[in-house]
C-alpha cells in the first residue's frame, strides 16, 4: 500500500475515489489479520496461558487448550476470511498484485460486494470477543493487571501516527502527529516533507538505524520530557489521536483510557489493549466501505501523463508509521528509494523497554530461567517487530541472549535461547 501511494506521487497522479476506497477496503482486512495474528497467536498466549509456562505451551495451541476449542475455531475461520476477502480485492493476500500507477487495475464485482457484505458482521463481532476475552482473561485478573500498570513495562516517549482532518485514528491516508509525553502536539506534517521532520541515527553495532525527531535533534536513548525518541505502534497511534471514527471503536477507545486512568498512557502492556481497539475500528470500517456505493464505480485508474520522479507514500501499517520514497529516472525506472518502517521507527523504544524488563526482572544473584527470559522477550514482541524487513536479514531464528553483568560492567553470566 505505500509503494502504491508512493509510485503515484512519482507519476503526480491522483487516483479515482473508488480505487482510494478499494485500497483503504483491501487495507482493513489486511490490519485484522495481522492483528489477529499477533493478538492471539504470541500476545495472548503470554497472558491466558502464563509468562512461566514452558514455551512449548505458551503458543496459539496452548490458548486453545484454555480458553477452548471454539474460540480457536473462530480464530482461524475469521483470519481464513480476512485473507479471502484481501484475495478477491487485490489478487493476493498480505502482498497485493492490482496497485498501479494511478489506481489499481480492477473494480469490485457486485458479487464480491456481496459475498464481502456477509462476511462484515461477523468480522465486528469477532473483534468485539476480542475485545471481551482481553477483559475477562486479563482485566479482571489482577497479577495481569498489575503487569499492566506496574513500572517494569512503563517508557516515557513522544507518540506519532497518522489521523484524519478530526485528529482520529486513520490507517490508509491522513497527516503524521506527533505529541510529546503529556500529549501536546509538538510536530505535524504532509508524509511527503518527512525529511524535514525525521532523521535517522546510526550506531556501529546495528544495521538498523534509530530515528529521531529533527527539530529536537539526536540525544540518545533517553526517555522524559524533551527527548527526540517517538513511538509509532498501535498505543503510539491512540495517544497521538482524539479518537475513533467508528462507534464502536470509539466506545472501547474511550473505555481503555478510562481504566488506565487518562492519556497519554505510556504503559507498554497496554499496546495489546489498543491493537484490539484497532482491529474493531478495521472491521467496522471495512463494514462502513463495502456498504459505499461508490465502491463498485468501474473507474478506478487514471492513465499517468506526466514524467516520473519522485514520490512519498506513507500509510499506517499494524507495525507503526510506514514511508517509502522513490526517485526515478525519466521511465519510471528506481533509482534511488528510501524506507523507515514500522519497525524502524521503534528502535530506540524496543531497545529501551528491553533494558528496563531487564533491569527490573533480573534480581541480584536469582536465577534466570526460561520465564524470566520470556518477561524480557514481552518488552519487544508488544512492538510485534520485524526485524527481518527493517534490517534487510533473515537468520532464520531468534538468537536471543541475556548478558548479566554487574555494577563494574563485567559479565557474570551469559544465558541464551
Amino acid at each position: 500500500m505505500a509503494s502504491g501511494k508512493a509510485v503515484d506521487a512519482v507519476y503526480k497522479v491522483k487516483i479515482p475515489p473508488a480505487a482510494a476506497k478499494l485500497r483503504e477496503l483491501y487495507y482493513m482486512a489486511h490490519f485484522m489479520h495481522s492483528h489477529t495474528a499477533h493478538f492471539y497467536a504470541l500476545a495472548a498466549p503470554d497472558f491466558v496461558v502464563g509468562p512461566d509456562a514452558p514455551p512449548a505451551e505458551r503458543n496459539i495451541l496452548g490458548l486453545v487448550g484454555k480458553v477452548g476449542l471454539d474460540l480457536g475455531k473462530q480464530v482461524i475461520r475469521q483470519r481464513e476470511i480476512m485473507q479471502v476477502v484481501q484475495q478477491m480485492i487485490g489478487g493476493r493476500a498480505t502482498h497485493p498484485v492490482w496497485c498501479l500507477p494511478g489506481g489499481v487495475t480492477r473494480p469490485l464485482t457486485r458479487e464480491d460486494r456481496e459475498t464481502i457484505k456477509g462476511f462484515a458482521p461477523g468480522l465486528v463481532g469477532f473483534a468485539e470477543l476480542g475485545l471481551k476475552l482481553f477483559d475477562d482473561l486479563v482485566l479482571k485478573n489482577k497479577a495481569y493487571l498489575d503487569l499492566i500498570l506496574g513500572d517494569g513495562y512503563e517508557l516515557v516517549t513522544n507518540y506519532m501516527g497518522l489521523v484524519d482532518e478530526k485528529n482520529r485514528v486513520t490507517f490508509y491516508d491522513g497527516t503524521v502527529r506527533v505529541v510529546d509525553p503529556e500529549g501536546k502536539e509538538i510536530d505535524r506534517y504532509d508524509g511527503a516533507d518527512y525529511l524535514d521532520h525525521v532523521a535517522e541515527h546510526v550506531e556501529p553495532y546495528s544495521y538498523l538505524k534509530f530515528p529521531f525527531l529533527k527539530k529536537i535533534g539526536w540525544q540518545g536513548l533517553k526517555e522524559g520530557k524533551g527527548t527526540s525518541i517517538y513511538q509509532a505502534a498501535p498505543l503510539a497511534r491512540l495517544n497521538v489521536a482524539s479518537g475513533m471514527a467508528t462507534p464502536k471503536a470509539q466506545a472501547a477507545y474511550d473505555k481503555m483510557y478510562s481504566t488506565l486512568g487518562g492519556k497519554p498512557v505510556h504503559k507498554l502492556m497496554a499496546t495489546h489493549w489498543a491493537r484490539l481497539v484497532e482491529l474493531l475500528y478495521a472491521a467496522e470500517r471495512l463494514a462502513e466501505l463495502v456498504e459505499d456505493d461508490e465502491i463498485l464505480d468501474p473507474n478506478v485508474r487514471v492513465i499517468p501523463s506526466t514524467t516520473p520522479s519522485e514520490g512519498v507514500g506513507v500509510i499506517e501499517a499494524p507495525r507503526g508509521t510506514l514511508t517509502h520514497h522513490y526517485w526515478t529516472d525519466e521511465r519510471g525506472i528506481v533509482t534511488k528509494a528510501n524506507l523507515i518502517v514500522g519497525t524502524t521507527n521503534n528502535n530506540a523504544p524496543i531497545s529501551m523497554a528491553v533494558k528496563k524488563a531487564a533491569a527490573k526482572f533480573i534480581g541480584k544473584g536469582g536465577e534466570v530461567k526460561q520465564g524470566l527470559l520470556n518477561m524480557v522477550e514481552m518488552a519487544f514482541r508488544i512492538y510485534d517487530p520485524c526485524f527481518s524487513c527493517a534490517t534487510h536479514s533473515l537468520p532464520g531464528q531468534m538468537p536471543l541472549t541475556v548478558e548479566i553483568r554487574d555494577a563494574s560492567g563485567e559479565t557474570i553470566r551469559t544465558v541464551s535461547r
